[in-house]
């Protein structure tokens, strides 16, 4: 059973000002991301205690969904705009070991 294709990105924004530039450049692709058919999930967080730190969790169908979402007009809008607002960029890829999807709702008692 294919387990997907996922990465995480962890981006370090410049100020509190790059940081609301940031997270309007996210809103904006997050528009067109909506509609790529191999993008599972694509979530974006804060962490705790760390406001100009953005952790993007990102999944895939399979590596050809990545290249496809890499390819997409938003997504090139995105990784050119936000260079100028970061310090700092990580991306690491990922090997599943074990998962569990639940969709809300849906658990039974």
């Amino acid at each position: 059973m294919p387990s997907g294709y996922a990465l995480t990105v962890r981006f370090t924004l410049r100020d509190t000002k790059a940081a609301q530039q940031f997270d309007d450049l996210v809103a904006q692709a997050i528009e067109g991301i909506r509609s790529e058919p191999g993008t599972l999930i694509y979530a974006v967080h804060t962490p705790v205690d760390e406001p100009l730190a953005r952790v993007f969790y990102e999944l895939y169908t399979d590596r050809a969904a990545f290249q496809a979402h890499e390819e997409q007009a938003h997504t090139k809008r995105f990784l050119a705009a936000r260079e100028e607002l970061l310090s700092g960029v990580d991306v690491t890829f990922l090997d599943e070991l074990a998962a569990l999807s639940k969709t809300p709702g849906t658990e039974r008692s």
